[in-house]
């Protein structure tokens, strides 16, 4: 038995059927039609729209805008003068969509000697400008956006296969991540109503490293634990021999010494000192609260570069951490801590270019307490912070350090004499010029 099911219209799942629902023939065909012209037609809209809001400027919107009151209040009020003025601006207007007509068939290319520089460098880049095709072109304008500046350039016309180069210098007055380009060709009318530009390079960063000093390998080398020397720690295994000792239940057999076992009658065994392998912690601070000055801050970022780099110039086991921002919505304070690259000394160098002081970031006593959690078997830890911070806070950040590790406070002060004291167990080294930290350390290696 064939039956006719029929469906309501919220049951119907294709689009025609939502559309016209139950009707059939020329009128649900007439809908159809009017339904999809108006949706291609605000799709054209749409695409137009977005072409003319990338090719007319602000004024050439304006100059538009006074076509149209122009000329509507000239003819309907009679004023000859708004209508001449308005004829006047809307010729304006067509002729200076002459200066976009046209393809522009440059090839243009931006190169950078080395994407990575040391503030206070010089950084050149240049802009090759190439003509591939077999006819003469005209001249271009050429754009480079470098970081919030820009420079242009003016590129002559070329011959078929004829190439034009200029080149540019970076700005690196400042520490950070400059973003070059992208590179964009720019054609326009002489009172810059329209504009058309068309993107014709990628974007390039350039990394402005912070100035560091070199640390002679001594200086870090203040410390106990170093690669494969002994402490002052005893232990009952290992290879630097200490003394001898009564045996006590649990020791190794294979430590008896049995000669002196021989001579006192009593089992002795070997006592050695216990020897580790030396693992550096840099923390930098990044609270606002914990610098003076933006002087300071850079002079912590110099400080944190130096350390790092001279320990894996020794090739010790080197970790380098800062303040980690608190999310903004977050309920309470967020303990982590980002840990930088350590990998070589470019990438180090490259994420010390990024780090930024804010307001909402872990504070120096925090920061040390995330870095001794996170970092086991630290033989010496450097903290690195402001002038800010008080003995009180130093002492508080060196005390989430596990006993034997040795704990240096890196109090930068621009302009400040050096100076090293002691704070219970704290080294505090106070610094004005980056290179007052090789000589402070070398200080500390004597004391």
């Amino acid at each position: 038995m064939t039956g006719t099911v029929t469906r309501t219209p919220a049951e119907l799942t294709n689009a025609r059927s939502r559309i016209v629902g139950e009707r059939e023939g020329m009128l649900a065909d007439a809908i159809v039609w009017i339904v999809r012209s108006t949706a291609t037609g605000r799709q054209a809209v749409a695409r137009l729209a977005r072409r003319a809001g990338s090719v007319v400027t602000p004024l050439g919107w304006s100059l538009a805008a006074v076509v149209v009151v122009a000329l509507v209040s000239g003819y309907v009020l009679g004023w000859t003068e708004a209508v001449v003025a308005g004829w006047t601006v809307l010729a304006l207007l067509v002729i200076a969509t002459g200066y976009l007509a046209g393809r522009i068939a440059f090839d243009v290319g931006i190169s950078l000697p080395s994407n990575r520089v040391v503030v206070g460098d010089r950084a050149p880049g240049e802009v090759v400008v190439r003509n591939p095709g077999r006819r003469r072109l005209s001249g271009v304008h050429i754009e480079v956006p470098i970081g919030a500046g820009l420079a242009e350039f003016a590129s002559p016309a070329l011959a078929a296969g004829e190439e034009h180069s200029d080149v540019f210098v970076v700005p690196t007055a400042r520490r950070g991540i400059v973003p070059i380009g992208p590179v964009r060709t720019v054609r326009a009318d002489p009172l810059g109503l329209l504009r058309r530009e068309v993107v014709r390079a990628e974007a390039l960063d350039l990394f402005v490293h912070p100035r560091t000093v070199a640390i002679p390998s001594m200086s870090t080398g203040f410390v106990r634990g170093l690669e494969g020397a002994p402490t002052r720690d005893l232990t009952s295994s290992d290879i630097a021999f200490h003394a001898l000792r009564e045996y006590q239940p649990g020791d190794e057999r294979r430590y008896i010494h049995w000669k002196s076992t021989a001579k006192t009658g009593d089992y002795m065994v070997r006592q050695f000192e216990e020897t580790r392998r030396s693992h550096l912690l840099v923390a930098l601070s990044l609270a606002a609260a914990d610098y003076a000055s933006d002087e300071e801050f850079e002079l912590a970022v110099g400080a944190t570069g130096s350390l790092g780099v001279r320990a894996m110039l020794d090739s010790r086991t080197v970790s380098v951490v800062a303040s980690a921002e608190t999310p903004e919505f977050a309920r309470r304070m967020v303990l982590s801590a980002r840990h930088l690259s350590t990998v070589n000394r470019g990438r180090l160098l490259d994420d010390l270019a990024g780090v930024e002081t804010a307001a909402a970031t872990l504070r120096l006593p925090e920061l040390a307490r995330v870095a001794a959690d996170d970092a086991g078997g630290t033989s010496i830890a450097f903290l690195v912070a402001g002038s800010p911070p008080t003995a009180a806070q130093l002492r508080a950040a060196a005390a989430h350090f596990p006993l034997g590790v040795d704990v240096v406070a890196i109090v930068c002060d621009a302009g400040a004499v050096p100076s090293l004291r002691r704070v219970a167990d704290l080294t505090v080294l106070t610094i004005g010029f980056l290179e007052d930290l090789q000589r402070s350390l070398a200080k500390r290696l004597a004391t």
